[in-house]
């Protein structure tokens, strides 16, 4: 199941999530909190907090234009923990630039853009790992 919702814009936070309230903040908030943490001073955030609940099978899907000629590091975190998010970097046919899942995982990525392009990022929980809980995805470019 896909999730592509309208943006509601909170507290300076996009949430995405056709369920999402403004009680969707304290639950994310200390998972974006530890997010931030894989924004190194080497990146300048772009501000955003792009969150979404999901449960079960459900995909989360942030659309956004990345720059060429430009250095950015996508941050996925969920739960209490690293690892526990997948996310897939998606162009517009479909095809699928990056995902973690052929990375161990790993919590972040660098992706260096040499065109500009229109992408989506599709974040969906471990089934292993959380049945339920906030996704959050941060994005900063390199200085």
């Amino acid at each position: 199941m896909i999730i592509r919702p309208s943006v509601v814009l909170c507290c300076a936070a996009i949430i995405i999530c056709g369920r999402c309230t403004a009680q969707s903040s304290p639950i994310c908030d200390p998972i974006a909190e530890r997010c931030e943490r894989h924004i190194t001073e080497q990146y300048i955030p772009d501000g955003q907090f792009y969150r979404a609940l999901l449960s079960g099978d459900e995909t989360a899907e942030f659309e956004l234009t990345l720059f060429g000629g430009t250095t950015y590091r996508l941050a996925a975190c969920s739960g209490d923990g690293d690892g526990i998010l997948f996310f897939n970097v998606v162009d517009k046919k479909g095809n699928v630039l990056f995902s973690n899942r052929d990375h161990g995982t790993g919590p972040y990525w660098d992706l260096v853009v040499a065109n500009t392009i229109d992408v989506a990022i599709e974040a969906q929980l471990d089934p292993a790992k959380a049945g339920s809980g906030c996704a959050v995805l941060l994005i900063g470019f390199k200085k």
